[in-house]
């Protein structure tokens, strides 16, 4: 039986993927769950269609991620807060805070804070490297420099 899959099954392959499987299989599992749907000349042309389509939309994401990282390679935004002697942060600077910044900095622009690649708050003085994965093949880098607060 020759089905057009929906959803990525685990050891079967991948949404829009074509592939045959026994009679059983597809008709009791695949099919009843809304995995899968039959592999009719219609539906392999309305396949084929909304690849293309996804390609587009792939190609228009990286174009604007790229767009977005040209924006943010030379930006640096300062933080200034209380510290102790040796540099330690009585509080620290959240990725919230970073691309609350970055869309005050860059006149709305949103960052979301997932892609800003951040093991943890910042909790030191100094300037940080931060990578920012926009895109699956586009990485800019923020720079973020911590200041000790005067007063």
């Amino acid at each position: 039986m020759k089905l057009i899959l929906r959803e990525d099954v685990p050891s079967l392959g991948g949404a829009g993927d074509v592939v045959r499987v026994r009679a059983g299989y597809g008709r009791n599992y695949l099919l009843p769950r809304g995995l899968a749907y039959m592999a009719t000349d219609r539906n392999l042309r309305r396949v084929e269609e909304e690849a293309r389509v996804r390609g587009e939309q792939r190609r228009r994401d990286r174009l604007e991620a790229g767009r977005q990282a040209a924006l943010l390679e030379g930006l640096t935004l300062t933080f200034a807060r209380r510290a102790g002697e040796e540099g330690q942060l009585f509080g620290s600077v959240t990725a919230r805070e970073i691309c609350d910044e970055v869309g005050r900095t860059q006149g709305g622009f949103v960052l979301e804070r997932r892609t800003l690649e951040l093991d943890g708050p910042i909790k030191t003085v100094g300037e940080h490297e931060i990578p920012v994965r926009l895109h699956a093949d586009v990485e800019a880098t923020l720079r973020v420099v911590v200041e000790i607060e005067e007063g």
